[in-house]
């Protein structure tokens, strides 16, 4: 007759066996369960039994609560870095590319209101990194002004705040979007008729003086930028 197992025991015997895999499943469950609660809310039981592992194992890959968030964070960040990467150079494009990523990721957007309340202006977890990476957002913003892209009326770290708010808000109010437009956040309708708003509305960040040096186009064919 075939031996059975606790179903603990067999949990923690394949953890012990692919511990990545393992490592995957708590860093999705614990995104999900501090998305829906924050860091204060979230609970390490409830990440444990998400992922199928025992609470003991989720400790031994991660140490504690807050290293498994830090652990979260650097992971999203790293995506998003990837994701910033790839933004379009016209403004009439990069800000319905935003929008679109901020609908798709809107665990994210969740995470960080959390963040927001249970820390306000106070000491963030892994603050250095990721002050880091907004500076190399802001430098992002920079060069585009630099190969005349963006206007340079404005400082960068104020444009990318402007375009933040601009394609985050009705992903992060999305009660505030239907009282406004009388419209579903997550319907196709607003969906649509956001994008076209923000492809129009872009203009207002494109830059608006070109000199045309006679005999001397940029390698893409664009005009130099003053």
């Amino acid at each position: 007759m075939a031996k059975t197992f606790p179903t603990r025991f067999v949990t923690s015997l394949s953890a012990t066996r692919n511990p990545e895999r393992s490592r995957e499943r708590i860093l999705k469950a614990a995104f999900k369960e501090f998305a829906a609660k924050g860091f204060a809310g979230a609970r390490v039981d409830t990440i444990a039994r998400s992922a199928s592992i025992n609470k003991r194992m989720l400790y031994h890959y991660f140490g504690d609560k807050e290293a498994l968030f830090r652990e979260v964070l650097r992971r999203k960040m790293a995506e998003r870095h990837a994701w910033g990467l790839a933004t379009p150079d016209a403004p009439t494009e990069s800000l319905p590319y935003w929008f679109d990523l901020a609908c798709k990721d809107r665990g994210w957007v969740r995470l960080l209101e959390w963040e927001a309340l249970q820390f306000a202006e106070g000491p963030l977890i892994d603050e250095e990194r990721r002050r880091n990476s907004a500076r190399e957002a802001v430098r992002r913003i920079l060069r585009r002004q630099s190969r005349g892209h963006l206007c340079d009326d404005f400082d960068a770290s104020q444009i990318l705040m402007a375009m933040l708010a601009l394609t985050w808000f009705p992903v992060a109010f999305p009660q505030l979007t239907k009282l406004i437009t009388g419209k579903l956040p997550s319907g196709a309708t607003f969906l649509r008729e956001q994008r076209d708003f923000l492809k129009r509305f872009a203009k207002a960040f494109e830059a608006r003086t070109f000199v045309k040096p006679a005999g001397n186009h940029s390698a893409n064919g664009r005009a130099k930028f003053k």
